[in-house]
């Protein structure tokens, strides 16, 4: 639950927002890290000391559901010789530590990142005659903060998020994100570490595909050249009923299928439903792969994998010459060069962590036979998978959303993984990995070439290649609902 109020309305946690003028009794109460980044607002906007701003009513310390304690709102007039409307601005208070008493983040010291190392901008296109700023794009980044502090996985410039619903829950075409460096707000030194700002872009369905496919910096790079569709500052307009490729279809052809041709994709992986047996051991063999239990709990992924996992995935907005698996490392590195402070997950799931067999006593066992399963979208991104990423040497991870698994694809130029020629399917624990040749995923792409057109077949779809002892079978979204996956 949150409350609209002006930010220099007085509370119990929200003193004036305080500015180069600020009072001293102000600033000596005012959080550290809020003070810093209300800095770089009052920088960008100072005729607006005291924006209208999302609060949540009971902050995330003391128990609340919001992680956010704060998004300010900010009338921007943009530039119209410039080709920038007037909009809306929004900044987020709350990914990085704005307390520095360990309340919610943990301090890790002034060189690294301040929390997870940036907060979340979106910039809303003013409607004429609009007075006053919608409130849902609060609730928007709210979702993203959630996400954000539960999987504890980052975000980047270029990251894309599959929402599957129109952000403000109209009509509207702009039904999922990207995201990228707002264009004006410029990295602050707080006393708790660096805070960046990545904005939240809209984007339609077939320029999320586009994105999933290529990259998404190339996406916003196009998006940045038609003014109706974000412009040079990425202005998300929800009433634009047109995508770029419909604006300008050029841009398909001469851009983004050149761009896959010659690059591949960067998306690296995804948080999906999906599952895989060890068909070359009975079902009822208490030794499977994905549940050896301890007392009656199954097994997990174990911590150092999850880091690995999630080092992988982040990995994948890097080009490399010669990709590699990131080393099995307890240490999360994120993209200021520096080690994060150890897994609040550990604490928050304590239940369940004590089901974690040490990493050091899980033996990687090599695999005769698998089947492979995912819902209908996650199948979608196969051919993805094996055009965008192993055709070019790397490497793409389907992580299981419930966290209990992982299947990793690898091409043989892809360095440190368990998975080899010899032995192409290889299991740590829950992670499974799958060397396929060149050669095998020509042949795939060939069988495959329905799922790029989902909506033309009927699930369940099976796949499979005997010659390898290789199964995909595409599954409704309840098979995966239940408490055998």
């Amino acid at each position: 639950m949150a409350e609209l109020r002006p930010s220099g309305a007085p509370g119990p946690t929200a003193p004036p927002a305080p500015g180069p003028t600020a009072p001293p009794a102000f600033a000596s109460l005012f959080p550290p890290g809020l003070h810093a980044i209300y800095g770089e607002c009052r920088r960008l906007y100072p005729d607006q000391p005291n924006p209208l701003q999302v609060t949540a009513i009971v902050k995330y310390w003391l128990g609340g559901p919001d992680p956010l304690d704060y998004v300010s709102m900010y009338r921007n007039v943009g530039s119209p010789s410039a080709n920038i409307p007037e909009h809306w601005h929004y900044i987020s208070f709350g990914l990085s530590d704005l307390y520095g008493d360990n309340r919610v983040h943990e301090f890790t010291g002034t060189d690294g990142p301040s929390g997870f190392g940036f907060e979340l901008t979106f910039r809303l296109k003013r409607e004429t005659g609009e007075s006053a700023p919608p409130t849902w794009p609060a609730e928007l980044m709210q979702g993203l903060a959630r996400y954000v502090f539960q999987s504890e996985n980052t975000f980047c410039s270029g990251d894309h998020v599959s929402w599957h619903s129109p952000l403000d829950n109209s009509e509207s075409r702009i039904q999922h994100m990207l995201l990228t460096e707002d264009p004006q707000m410029q990295p602050v030194q707080t006393p708790f570490g660096v805070v960046t700002f990545l904005q939240i872009v809209g984007v339609c369905t077939e320029e999320l595909h586009s994105a999933q496919q290529w990259n998404g910096q190339g996406i916003l790079e196009l998006l940045r050249t038609v003014p109706v569709a974000g412009g040079p500052w990425l202005i998300t307009d929800m009433r634009r009923g047109e995508t770029i490729f419909e604006i300008d279809p050029h841009l398909q052809q001469e851009r983004v299928d050149k761009g896959i041709e010659t690059d591949g994709s960067n998306l690296s992986g995804v948080s999906a439903k999906c599952a895989w047996d060890d068909l070359s051991r009975p079902p009822e063999d208490d030794e499977d792969s994905r549940s050896i239990c301890i007392g009656t709990q199954p097994r997990r992924l174990s911590g150092k994998d999850t880091e690995q996992i999630r080092e992988t995935l982040r990995r994948g907005l890097e080009i490399n010459s010669k990709p590699v698996l990131p080393p099995i490392n307890p240490q999360r590195q994120n993209g200021l060069a520096h080690d994060r402070a150890p897994s609040r997950k550990d604490s928050l799931e304590s239940d369940s962590s004590t089901a974690i067999i040490p990493h050091e006593l899980i033996r990687t066992r090599q695999l005769e036979s698998v089947h492979l399963k995912f819902n209908q979208e996650s199948g979608a991104l196969i051919p993805l998978c094996l055009r965008g990423r192993l055709l070019h040497g790397r490497h793409f991870t389907y992580k299981s959303i419930t966290g209990d698994m992982a299947i990793t694809f690898v091409s043989t130029g892809v360095e440190g993984a368990f998975a080899t020629e010899e032995h192409p399917y290889a299991a740590h624990g829950p992670w499974l990995q799958i060397l396929l040749t060149e050669e095998f995923v020509e042949k795939m792409l060939e069988d495959l070439e329905d799922l790029t057109s989902p909506e033309e077949f009927k699930l369940p779809k099976e796949y499979s290649w005997p010659e390898k002892k290789l199964k995909v079978s595409i599954l409704p979204d309840m098979v995966f609902d239940s408490p055998l996956h």
